[in-house]
């Protein structure tokens, strides 16, 4: 974000610098109000969990409840969800968050 901003003040300077120094400068200001950059929604992340033969199921609910935010009932559905398909979707994040989620 900070990338984008510095851009546009960039720009915007550089805009009105040249309409300062142009020689059919009449003393006329112009303010530019309202400025914004246009800026898109970051791709979203599955953040998926695997079956194993060796994570106890107990534990499972555990991680889900303490770092996905779920309530008990949440977690207990998505672990036997793992359990049962072999994999189950957690959560969907930006690539930011969904890096602290695998960690």
């Amino acid at each position: 974000h900070h990338r984008i901003l510095g851009l546009m003040t960039t720009q915007m300077h550089k805009h009105l610098h040249m309409m300062a120094g142009s020689p059919e400068d009449d003393g006329d200001t112009t303010v530019i109000t309202d400025v914004k950059p246009k800026t898109k929604r970051p791709p979203l992340y599955k953040v998926m969990l695997l079956n194993d033969d060796y994570t106890p199921m107990e534990f499972v609910v555990h991680v889900l409840e303490r770092f996905f935010g779920l309530n008990h009932a949440q977690a207990f559905e998505i672990m036997l969800t793992v359990h049962k398909k072999g994999l189950a979707v957690v959560g969907v994040f930006s690539h930011e968050i969904a890096e602290t989620k695998v960690a």
